[in-house]
């Protein structure tokens, strides 16, 4: 009798569960689309610090600013928990509101530092790969670098609710550009986007379980090194760029100039040494801006 139980459980999932999950998530998007977008930011982070601490998902988040941070007090790490949910929820409310959101320059409400680092990928005739990591609203940056003239194919995680799934491809159209998920099939649309002289942006900072150790606040994390990987390999730039939120729904995207590739002459070796740099230059706008990253994923293996 116990054996069918877990196909039953599936069945149910994908018939009844994620149905009843996407009812709930377009509720929530009519509502927070209905609303002003400050009100709606406002709203979700509202949500988040009112329902975000009680989650199971926030004993991750304290396991790992505890070790990241073991100078900081119990009450400091609460403060950051607090914030981390009030970021998360804001940027869940201002999904339907990215188009106005990402506008940039006077008037907008996202202003770039460096915009002729995205100007040169535009106009070098090549190839090119814009890394980040899940800081502030980490979907603003395809939306205003679009605005930029620079179409970007973003690599995602497909969540497992087909619904959700297509209802947050919805949302992001406003960045236009193609919609890559993780797995085999999206890693060879990825490729042929880049030999074709596309533009690709990807989140470098969560876990892979068959990926490459590297150093993260002081311990080795699973990182994928793919970005590096195709970077090195096709000859094109690689270039970190950071978002900041200011106040409420208002950003700053700071675009820095290529990372210099490594040449030692052992391209494993090269991979590694451009992946530990970005791997640090991630942890040093984590530690300037902690509230802003996404302390929920198990980052480090234990």
């Amino acid at each position: 009798m116990a054996k069918p139980r877990g196909p039953l459980v599936s069945w149910l999932t994908r018939r009844v569960g994620y149905p009843l999950e996407a009812v709930l998530v377009h509720g929530f998007c009519g509502l927070f689309r209905a609303l002003p977008v400050d009100r709606a930011s406002a709203l979700g982070g509202w949500i988040g610090r009112t329902v975000g601490p009680r989650l199971r998902s926030t004993r991750t988040a304290r396991r790992n600013l505890e070790r990241a941070f073991p100078e900081k007090s119990p009450a400091e790490i609460d403060a950051i928990i607090l914030g981390m949910w009030d970021n998360l929820g804001r940027v869940i409310a201002e999904y339907p509101h990215l188009d106005a959101i990402g506008a940039y320059g006077p008037g907008g409400r996202t202003e770039v530092i460096g915009a002729e680092h995205i100007d040169a990928l535009r106009e070098d005739g090549k190839a090119g790969i814009l890394v980040s990591g899940h800081f502030a609203n980490w979907e603003v940056k395809p939306v205003c670098s679009r605005k930029m003239g620079l179409e970007l194919a973003v690599v995602y995680r497909a969540p497992n609710n087909p619904y959700v799934d297509r209802l947050l491809t919805e949302l992001r159209g406003a960045a236009g550009g193609t919609h890559i998920p993780k797995g085999p099939e999206g890693a060879r649309t990825l490729i042929r986007v880049l030999t074709k002289g596309g533009h690709v942006g990807m989140l470098i900072d969560q876990k892979m379980n068959d990926g490459m150790p590297v150093p993260f606040f002081g311990r080795d994390a699973m990182t994928a090194p793919a970005a590096a990987q195709l970077a090195l390999r096709l000859g094109i730039p690689l270039v970190p760029a950071r978002t900041e939120r200011l106040n409420g729904a208002r950003f700053r995207i700071t675009v820095l100039p290529p990372v210099e590739p490594p040449n030692s002459g052992d391209r494993n070796a090269d991979v590694r040494i451009l992946m530990e740099r970005l791997n640090a230059l991630l942890e040093q706008w984590i530690r300037e801006r902690p509230a802003e990253w996404l302390w929920l994923h198990r980052r480090w293996p234990d």
